[in-house]
């Protein structure tokens, strides 16, 4: 399946240039925010200094349309501001045409505006384009080239591609396998609060994988994740309040992390609701919620979904005889 790039709005926070109708790009990201909180008087002075042709009040309008969900409007102001040379509006034009958000999608077309801001050193572009050919969306696939553009940006602090650069280093993909080496680039990510690097760094905690095995310092990293909606990590939170591994055995906080994770869907987490109920486990004993959280499970598929599916054959064979 192929995957989408997503991209944070980083800001490169140049000088207007031009004429008296200048505007600072942390101006125009000031009256953007002002108008999406419903300032009139704010947005019309940024779409008074986009019409006067500002790069940087061209793509914070765009920022402004696009948190407004128009995105043809968004892809017009980035237009705009990108054929100025702005680097963050030829990202977000790239990422318009990956996602097909206000233009047909055209994976071709977006790694063209990648490209453009990458080899101007803009990190998200870097990112971005990295991207591009893990998935080969636009490009060959490529893990090699991936990993050369992510160590570009990853040189330059972008929390996503340090946690690419760790995945590539875990798999093997572009570069040798050296889980230690991933482990750095988890633990950056991590540092920049990066939810998905937490939760990495967490599982190599647990299984010892680059770092000496620490349940503690593990449930630590899931905590930290899962505080951020992670549902794996929610779930491993779980079970580790489950069986008492870095943090004291209790039944009743590891239902509470299931019921978070079930919340989100997480298969593994309804199958283990589901266990808790018919056990009596952190929640008062109850055959029909057990058999409800199963079927949920079961209705996902896959091994988690046929154990699911057989416990409740089981419990309704005993119910009948």
């Amino acid at each position: 399946m192929k995957k989408s790039v997503t991209s944070a709005v980083t800001l490169l926070v140049l000088a207007a240039v031009g004429s008296a109708h200048a505007m600072s790009n942390q101006e125009a990201k000031q009256l953007a925010i002002a108008a999406y909180r419903g300032n009139p008087t704010d947005l019309d002075r940024l779409e008074t200094s986009a019409n006067r042709g500002n790069m940087q009040a061209q793509f914070w309008l765009g920022a402004y349309y696009g948190s407004e969900s128009d995105p043809t409007k968004a892809v017009y102001w980035y237009q705009k501001s990108a054929a100025q040379g702005f680097l963050p509006a030829e990202n977000n034009l790239g990422m318009a045409y990956h996602n097909g958000q206000g233009v047909p999608q055209n994976y071709t077309k977006a790694v063209a505006w990648f490209q453009k801001a990458a080899t101007q050193g803009y990190a998200a572009a870097e990112g971005d384009l990295g991207m591009s050919y893990q998935y080969g969306q636009g490009v060959p696939q490529s893990y090699t080239d991936a990993v050369f553009w992510f160590q570009k940006a990853a040189a330059q602090g972008l929390a996503g591609a340090e946690l690419n650069l760790g995945n590539a280093y875990k798999r093997g993909q572009g570069v040798r396998q050296n889980y230690t080496e991933a482990n750095k680039w988890y633990q950056k990510a991590a540092a920049q609060g990066f939810a998905k690097a937490e939760f990495n760094l967490a599982l190599s905690y647990y299984d010892g994988y680059g770092l000496p095995k620490n349940d503690t310092e593990a449930v630590y990293w899931f905590r930290k994740a899962a505080a951020q909606g992670i549902a794996n990590a929610e779930y491993n939170l779980g079970v580790a309040y489950e069986r008492g591994q870095g943090v004291p055995q209790n039944y009743t906080e590891a239902v509470r992390w299931y019921k978070k994770a079930a919340a989100q869907g997480f298969a593994l987490a309804e199958y283990n609701l589901g266990s808790a109920y018919y056990h009596g486990l952190g929640v008062p004993q109850n055959t029909k919620t057990a058999i409800h959280w199963w079927k949920k499970a079961a209705a996902q598929g896959g091994p988690v979904g046929k154990n699911a599916h057989k416990n409740i054959v089981i419990v309704e064979s005993r119910k009948s005889n």
